[in-house]
């Protein structure tokens, strides 16, 4: 079954090589812009959302749109939803060519709460369940960047609890994630110290970095100042990459290959490779609303306007004309996860440069 679910991705992702897909095939879906941290590089903590999407509207979505093979659940914090392993199951049983499912965790939930949710998500068969435990600095820089004191040595006790979890998991795979910013600049080899230090069994190949970046529809940070010096933290990516051990497997070439491009974007500010934002992928707010993207404000629609079937939407006049405006390069520079890694197998050549 899991080599099956794979092959389906596979294929999808090599078509889209070739050929316009006439339906996506991975989703980010932010379930709720609900947070509890207080960080520096983001304001998604000052949003108090109101009207968004309830599960019963979720399980609709899942339903009438079941093909996604690949979903990235976000937040704000998506743990504070007490109902996310029934979203879970509502796109794995719908959606029955599922084979990734992503989520990040600012690690401010109960710690217990959360590893019990993600072992029921576990259970339910998804072949590969991935976790990114945010941590972007040394106990007290971290700390002082998310704002919450304590927040590093609960990092600390998340992956505790995954490393316990994976032991007996092995669809489970997490990393911690670090957003380069001028908050962080030139501290990422005293950050994976400081974490090696609490947990021996660390590598540099558990770390996944981004830089900060600025979207109104998402982070909705554009009025701060997060840039960091580009010198620095291209140097930054480029020793971690040095450092990372050779791995066989798609995740560990896609994630090399988005690292060599991540020092690229970070020095030109240019995204490297053309995107298929309303190809292979798409962005849905906590509200029903659809972007091409996280980086990209252009409203599609909204799914509550078309009785949540996605391909009202996915065809209109409005996703044609963004269509067109990404063919002409007209996208947004950016270069983040949410978006690069369906890029990268868009363009199988770049995985092997």
């Amino acid at each position: 079954m899991n080599s099956t679910k794979f092959a389906g991705l596979a294929l999808t992702a090599l078509k889209s090589n070739f050929t316009s897909l006439d339906k996506p095939y991975k989703l980010t879906f932010s379930i709720t812009y609900s947070c509890q941290s207080r960080c520096l590089t983001c304001n998604i903590w000052q949003i108090k959302p109101k009207g968004e999407l309830d599960l019963r509207e979720i399980q609709e979505f899942a339903k009438r749109n079941s093909y996604f093979k690949w979903i990235e659940i976000t937040g704000g914090e998506p743990f504070l939803r007490s109902d996310i392993v029934d979203i879970v199951k509502a796109f794995n049983e719908n959606s029955k060519g599922l084979y990734v499912l992503t989520m990040p965790t600012n690690s401010l939930c109960n710690s217990d709460t959360v590893a019990t949710k993600i072992e029921e998500i576990l259970k339910s068969g998804i072949p590969k369940v991935s976790i990114t435990i945010s941590l972007d600095g040394y106990r007290e820089l971290h700390d002082k960047i998310r704002g919450i004191p304590g927040n590093f040595d609960r990092a600390m006790n998340m992956a505790r609890k995954l490393k316990d979890l994976q032991s007996r998991y092995p669809n489970l795979f997490f990393v911690f994630g670090y957003t380069m910013s001028k908050f962080n600049q030139g501290l990422l080899e005293k950050t994976i110290e400081s974490v090696k230090a609490e947990l021996p069994w660390v590598t540099y190949n558990n770390f996944h970095v981004n830089v900060g970046q600025l979207s109104d529809i998402y982070y909705s940070n554009v009025d701060l100042d997060i840039r960091p010096d580009r010198t620095i933290i291209a140097n930054e990516v480029s020793t971690l990459i040095s450092k990372r051990k050779s791995e066989i497997g798609a995740i560990p070439i896609i994630e090399t290959s988005f690292l060599k491009r991540l020092v690229k974007y970070i020095q030109t500010g240019n995204t490297p490779l053309k995107g298929r934002s309303l190809d292979a992928s798409l962005f849905l707010d906590s509200y029903g609303n659809v972007y091409p993207s996280i980086m990209w404000g252009r409203k599609i629609g909204n799914i509550r306007e078309v009785d949540y079937d996605l391909s009202k939407l996915w065809h209109s006049q409005d996703a044609e004309e963004v269509r067109k405006l990404i063919k002409e390069g007209k996208e947004p520079h950016a270069w983040t996860a949410c978006e690069a890694y369906q890029t990268l197998v868009g363009n199988i050549a770049s995985l092997l440069s």
